[in-house]
Formats: structure tokens, C-alpha cells, sequence
């Protein structure tokens, strides 16, 4: 995907611009994968907030069989839910992650455009109320299938053993990639695409949206106990100390590592993890205060 320009919240959003600027609340949370009571809570709790923002960092529509399951939950739900939020006048920042196929990008994009209020945030950055988000949905390599969003992390990454030929979803179905790690030395690298992204003009005032989380601190255990975060990402982070980054994937890393925000430096990393309860993150950006708030069906 390109490199968009900065999307400058503006025009006759300009009163919304200024109010939220010295006191914004944002509610963040990922990998919903489809849940539609998830999706229906995650409304109700922005409103209840009083939420100016809600973000979600990817793996947004639901794993199926079907391969066309994806297309019409993104019609059917999707585009009336984010009606919702354009209505009540909330910003919804979102991105595909890596289980949501590339070949509905389109269509999605096509979604998001219909609402002012909602903003694709894949590799792009949008200035609202002062604080600058910037958006990265690549991830680094796993053993799955499904490759749409994968890559090396570094030059020297180490693949693990796949589970397979690797596959792409295209228009028609599955292409099937025989040797994946050969292809995929053809393609940019996480760090690679680190380096491409749109740049803050105030990194004290960034937040980055990357679905991956970064290695090593907490935020990328699996079940079974391996870190299985990016080496890139950790630096990225490491060396431009923004003001807060976002993260998910793994989906149980909290409750395995005991760990759902670190300090990276002076960046604050979060990652609010996803299992059978709902779990999200409230943030107030003018004090960064974080609560992380998980609720039964």
C-alpha cells in the first residue's frame, strides 16, 4: 500500500477540532474478528465514555471457511456500524489486520470513504485534537498460511517452519505460493516498512497504531510461552520514543505474561489483548491515563 499524505482533520469539523484538543478521550481495542457483540459493546462503551475517538488495531472482520464471509460482513455490518459512529460524531480509526483478506481492501476503503468520521489508518496519518496517529498493519512472519500481510522482520529473519504453501487472497480465491520464504525475500521487510511510513512532525505528540507488537516486553507471549514480537518494531519504537504506541495479535499475551502496557523508554506500548471476554483500553491523552477494562457477554 502507499505512503497517503497527512489527513488534516479540518473544514466543518473545525469546532469538534479545537473542543477536543485540550482533553481527549480515546477507547482502543483489536482483533474483534467479526464478534458482533463485541462490536455492539465496543458502541455502547465509546458513547458511555464519552470517547472522542475509538481505535481499532486490526483483525477486524471474521476467520471463516467461506472465503466471500468477509465481503458480506463488511456490507451487511459494517457499513451500517460505522454509520453509527459517523452519526454520534466519533472518530473511528481502524486497519485490516493479518487475518482479514487483502482482496477486500478495496471494498473496505470504498466503506470507510462513504463517513468522514471514519479513517483507515493502514500505513497513512491523521492529525486530530493536536496528536498525530500513525498506522502500520504489516506483520512480521508466522508458521499459518494466510500471508497476505507477512513479512520478514528484518534482513536476516529467521523463518519458522510453515505449516504449508503460503497463500494470497485475490478476486477469484487462494494464489498459492510454493516457496514462501523465497518469495517473501522479494518483498519489503517490517523494518523496511517502518522506514516508509509518514513521519510526526512532533513524536511527543504520536500515537502509532501497529497490529504487530514489539519484541521481547511483555506484549507478544504466546500461549505456549514464546516472544514472538518484532525485533524492528522495538527499535523503531526505541529510537523515536513517541508519545504512545498501540499494538494486539496476540491475543492472550496479557493474560500469559501479566503485562498489557509496558514502558519502552518513554514510550507507553499497550496491548489490551482479546479472548472470550471483551477488553478494551480507555486513554485520556491530555495525562495518559490508561485503564484496561474487560466485560462478559
Amino acid at each position: 500500500m502507499p505512503n497517503w499524505p497527512l489527513l488534516q482533520i479540518a473544514g466543518r469539523q473545525n469546532a469538534l477540532f479545537h473542543r477536543i484538543i485540550h482533553n481527549m478521550k480515546a477507547l482502543f481495542v483489536t482483533d474483534l474478528h467479526g464478534c458482533e457483540w463485541k462490536y455492539e459493546r465496543l458502541f455502547e462503551a465509546a458513547k458511555e465514555l464519552g470517547a472522542e475517538i475509538v481505535i481499532n488495531g486490526g483483525d477486524l472482520f471474521p476467520k471463516s471457511e467461506d472465503l466471500f464471509a468477509q465481503e458480506k460482513f463488511i456490507k451487511n455490518y459494517l457499513d451500517k456500524y460505522f454509520a453509527r459512529f459517523n452519526s454520534a460524531g466519533i472518530y473511528y480509526l481502524c486497519s485490516p489486520g493479518n487475518d482479514d483478506l487483502m482482496t477486500f481492501d478495496e471494498l473496505f476503503l470504498e466503506v470507510c470513504k462513504k463517513y468522514p468520521f471514519i479513517i483507515p489508518l493502514a500505513q497513512r496519518k491523521v492529525e486530530i485534537g493536536g496528536f498525530e496517529f500513525i498506522g502500520m498493519n504489516w506483520v512480521v512472519d508466522y508458521p499459518f498460511r494466510l500471508k497476505d500481510r507477512c513479512r520478514m522482520d528484518t534482513k536476516n529473519y529467521v523463518f519458522q517452519a510453515q505449516f504449508g504453501t503460503g497463500l494470497l487472497s485475490t478476486p477469484n480465491g487462494f494464489k498459492e505460493i510454493s516457496d514462501w520464504p523465497a518469495y517473501a525475500r522479494t518483498l519489503p521487510t517490517i523494518e523496511d516498512e517502518l522506514n516508509r511510513l509518514v513521519r510526526p512532525r512532533d513524536m511527543e505528540k504520536s500515537v502509532y497504531v501497529i497490529h504487530m507488537p514489539p519484541y521481547g516486553i511483555g506484549l507478544d507471549k504466546c500461549g505456549h510461552g514464546a516472544e514472538v514480537g518484532s525485533k524492528a518494531i522495538y527499535n523503531f519504537l526505541l529510537k523515536n520514543q513517541p508519545k504512545l504506541s498501540l499494538h494486539g495479535h496476540i491475543h492472550e499475551s496479557p493474560k500469559v505474561s501479566g503485562q498489557w502496557q509496558v514502558k519502552l523508554g518513554e514510550t507507553i506500548c499497550v496491548q489490551p489483548g482479546q479472548l472470550d471476554e471483551f477488553t478494551y483500553v480507555t486513554i485520556d491523552l491530555s495525562d495518559m491515563k490508561l485503564d484496561r477494562i474487560s466485560e462478559l457477554s
